[in-house]
């Protein structure tokens, strides 16, 4: 098979397995968080060249889960106002615990948003209304549910 052929092949299998191409989601990262390449590779656990040949489409998965996970707790971070608010400390901050984590991918503990998975089923079961007044009587003794079913109400 041509490169050009396995490339095409290797980023529609990024696309069906994380969603979109890897090297859109390290490029967001880089401009996030300020660093290079290099950089955000130590960060995460991988080698530069590797994560080069995943961007890239030369390679089609991360092999290791963890540097996985580490990729979507940057991810996550972006949304922090800590992080959003672009002050160079921050930054760092964020870019350390993530280095210094030592994610484990169990079964018990993947890095998914089981929160947005919750929400569209919620929503398929009840009504906008429903869901809001649910939440409501549920404010008090259960927060957290009350707070997935009113952002499951919540149609944008």
């Amino acid at each position: 098979m041509e490169d050009h052929k396995i490339v095409q092949r290797n980023i529609a299998l990024q696309r069906e397995w994380y969603g979109e191409p890897l090297g859109d989601r390290v490029r967001r990262l880089v401009v996030a968080f300020d660093v290079s390449q290099a950089n955000l590779a130590d960060v995460l656990g991988i080698s530069a060249p590797m994560l080069s040949q995943v961007m890239s489409g030369r390679r089609a998965k991360i092999g290791n889960p963890a540097v996985l996970a580490r990729l979507i707790m940057l991810e996550r971070k972006i949304l922090t106002p800590e992080v959003a608010s672009g002050r160079r400390e921050a930054l760092q901050r964020a870019l350390d615990d993530v280095r210094a984590s030592k994610p484990a991918v169990t079964r018990d503990n993947l890095p998914v948003d089981v929160g947005r998975s919750a929400i569209l089923a919620l929503r398929r079961l009840a009504t906008a209304e429903d869901l809001t007044e649910a939440a409501g009587l549920l404010d008090d003794r259960f927060p957290d549910l009350a707070d997935l079913l009113r952002r499951a109400g919540k149609r944008a």
